[in-house]
């Protein structure tokens, strides 16, 4: 069975489709992605939300994110997942023995950011960075070690420091870039000029990057796109929601609530059917 890595740099060789990566937060916003996308990211910012109730500010520790990956891929080994790393947690021989691992499990693809601790959601001011000789040394170490894993290089850089950063990633051997944060069309555009890797565009509600379709990102010169977090705020403010409406009606769950026809047979069904199907994949639609 060819490794999920080896077919996304299949893919990535090939002119197509932009490659959408949806946002999960553990195996069950997995289990519900899944039959949207083949490709799912497991993102930083809502892990360290559903798994520590915490900003996503350096708190993830790397033993609980190789842990999460593992639980998505024995539920759904057909699928590619994307793991964000931060920054490799810290030093180089943390990143290399994380990324071992995850190519190991058969990961997709990990993200390898260069900011430095304490670090910051992409989309918020504060970021630091690593001096630049610094990340590229990281990034070449975890690259040496690859199997099959493809590897993300992404850059929180901004303005003039752009360019620097994207061009000194374009000369490594990684697979795919990103810069975060972007603030512009113009910005994008400017990034797409400075690299001949495949690029990412990342998109986060309330973010600094503007709101831009799979068609436009295409036309843009996109080849993968992130949607990190609309699960996540989907949960929250559907929970906050229920709660509202339990207490307002004392206590009564409603029938059927507004909007909503889930209960416990449609949950339990749709958890049964990752235990269930051969190929470990899922449907409800």
């Amino acid at each position: 069975m060819k490794h999920p890595g080896q077919i996304l740099r299949d893919e990535l060789s090939r002119d197509g489709n932009i490659e959408p990566f949806l946002g999960i937060y553990d195996s069950f916003s997995a289990s519900i992605a899944a039959p949207f996308s083949t490709n799912l990211f497991l993102s930083g910012f809502g892990f360290a939300a559903s798994f520590y109730g915490l900003p996503d500010n350096g708190y993830i520790a790397w033993t609980d994110m190789v842990a999460a990956a593992w639980r998505v891929r024995q539920i759904l080994p057909d699928h590619k997942l994307l793991v964000d790393i931060d920054d490799g947690y810290v030093d180089i021989h943390t990143a290399r023995l994380v990324v071992k691992q995850l190519d190991r499990m058969g990961a997709a693809m990990v993200m390898l950011e260069d900011q430095t601790r304490p670090r910051r959601c992409g989309h918020v001011d504060g970021k630091r960075l690593l001096p630049l000789p610094d990340y590229i040394e990281k990034l070449n170490a975890v690259l040496g070690d690859c199997e099959n894993i493809c590897v993300l290089a992404r850059t929180d850089a901004s303005e003039d420091e752009i360019e620097r950063r994207v061009e000194a990633i374009s000369r490594t051997n990684a697979d795919v870039l990103m810069v975060d944060g972007i603030d512009s069309i113009e910005t994008l555009q400017r990034v797409r000029r400075s690299t001949d890797k495949p690029l990412l565009f990342n998109q986060i509600a309330g973010g600094k990057s503007p709101r831009l379709s799979i068609s436009q990102l295409r036309d843009l010169g996109v080849r993968l796109v992130q949607y990190s977090t609309p699960m996540l705020f989907a949960a929250q403010q559907a929970m906050t929601a229920a709660l509202d409406t339990l207490l307002e009606n004392d206590g009564v769950l409603p029938h059927n609530p507004e909007g909503c026809n889930i209960g416990v047979r449609e949950c339990l069904a749709l958890l049964q059917a990752n235990v269930m199907a051969p190929n470990c994949t899922v449907s409800t639609r």
